[in-house]
């Protein structure tokens, strides 16, 4: 029981899962305000404005910092970690939503005939994210780490 205790209390993961929460709620709501409807994926999906994995690598980060200092090893792979993170997201992940939305295009365009590539779903399309996202979601990631208290 002390254990669980303990992980309730680790600042650390709080802020991580917090600054993640966040992020999904802020997510699911501009999508609610920019389409009018209310779509559960947001809450868990990636892509999207705030960018969720930028706000987690982010405060889990600063959060480090804030416990044990910038000069300590476990800020370095936090670090690290955040950047490899985030150029991910604007990098590949944002290639291959873009490239999904091409595909899918492509899909829906094609005649109805018997040579018809078969596909029960639509790929998805909000895979990464853009450069404000990314901003939004470490600088969200960063005041979380700052407001949650130690």
């Amino acid at each position: 029981m002390d254990k669980i205790v303990g992980l309730l209390h680790n600042y650390v993961l709080n802020v991580a899962l917090i600054s993640w929460f966040t992020a999904q709620v802020l997510k699911t709501l501009a999508t609610l305000l920019m389409t009018k409807k209310f779509n559960p994926e947001r809450l868990v999906g990636a892509g999207g404005m705030p960018s969720a994995h930028s706000a987690t690598v982010c405060g889990l980060m600063v959060a480090i910092s804030r416990e044990i200092g910038f000069a300590s090893p476990e800020f370095a792979i936090s670090f690290i970690l955040a950047a490899i993170v985030m150029y991910d997201a604007m990098g590949v992940r944002r290639a291959a939503g873009e490239q999904a939305k091409v595909l899918n295009k492509m899909l829906e365009k094609q005649p109805d005939d018997e040579n018809k590539i078969e596909q029960q779903t639509e790929l998805k399309e909000f895979l990464g994210h853009t450069p404000l996202q990314v901003l939004a979601g470490a600088l969200l990631g960063i005041l979380i780490a700052m407001i949650v208290p130690r």
